[in-house]
């Protein structure tokens, strides 16, 4: 076992394609992160195989704020510490206590199953698509279960675009912060192995991300700097960061050790 890199920072996004809050720790299952992506949006215009209605259409989706109201049963399964030790499947709260308020730009909140939220998100986009809010019990991720990229990278991509790039542009779960002096887009060796994350979780990680326009946007501004995913498409195959299954549940936290188990 070596060890390659320390976690540097844990996010979740309550919403897709909404703005995601940094955690101290998080429950990661075999399903995904415990709150993460759990509602969404779905389009009546969107393309086939992909309903959802994201930054792609409302590039200033991304500023809106997603807070669970009960943030202690949003943080993990209820039963976790008892389902831990005796190998027991963990409970989620019930879908009333994992209830989410939504901040807008313009700084008004409203609950994510307010009409008028819809309304909100709709305003300047063109044809006014019917919108459907969608609950799940497990992340409705794009690809897999969980999301990793270093920040090794994200400096790799500002160096190259001369931008200041925040890293938030990637949207991952976990962000990297990898050991031995390693170079950005080092996690792409990754793909094919086996990860221990802190004491207990375990990844595969399956594939390189593939990447959007969504890299483009400012999480803070919304603007966009198309140059980013120019750089990402000519020079990096249009990839970053890795996507990995889950193979043992737990809590990962800040500065846990990632291991490279084979």
């Amino acid at each position: 076992m070596r060890i390659i890199g320390t976690v540097e920072s844990l996010w979740r996004y309550p919403v897709k394609s909404m703005g995601g809050e940094e955690m101290d720790e998080l429950f990661v299952s075999y399903g995904g992160v415990y709150g993460d992506r759990l509602f969404a949006f779905t389009s009546s215009a969107a393309p086939k195989g992909f309903p959802w209605f994201t930054g792609r259409d409302q590039c200033q989706m991304i500023r809106y704020r997603a807070r669970f109201r009960d943030s202690a049963k949003a943080a993990s399964p209820l039963n976790w510490s008892e389902a831990a030790k005796h190998n027991a499947n963990p409970v989620s709260a019930k879908e009333s206590e994992l209830m989410i308020d939504v901040e807008t730009p313009d700084g008004n909140t409203l609950a994510i199953n307010d009409p008028r939220l819809i309304d909100h998100l709709r305003a300047n986009v063109d044809g006014t698509p019917e919108l459907t809010l969608l609950r799940s019990n497990k992340a409705m991720t794009d690809a897999c279960p969980l999301s990793i990229i270093s920040i090794q990278t994200a400096k790799k991509l500002g160096d190259e675009t001369k931008i200041d790039i925040d890293k938030r542009r990637f949207r991952a779960n976990v962000y990297v912060d990898l050991a031995n002096g390693a170079d950005g887009f080092a996690e792409d060796q990754l793909v094919g192995r086996t990860l221990r994350i802190g004491e207990r979780v375990k990844v595969a990680v399956l594939q390189r991300d593939s990447r959007c326009m969504m890299i483009t946007l400012d999480p803070d501004t919304a603007e966009k700097s198309p140059a980013i995913l120019k750089a990402v498409a000519q020079a990096h195959e249009g990839m970053a960061g890795v996507y990995a299954a889950v193979l043992a549940e737990g809590i990962i936290r800040q500065s846990d050790a990632i291991e490279l188990l084979g």
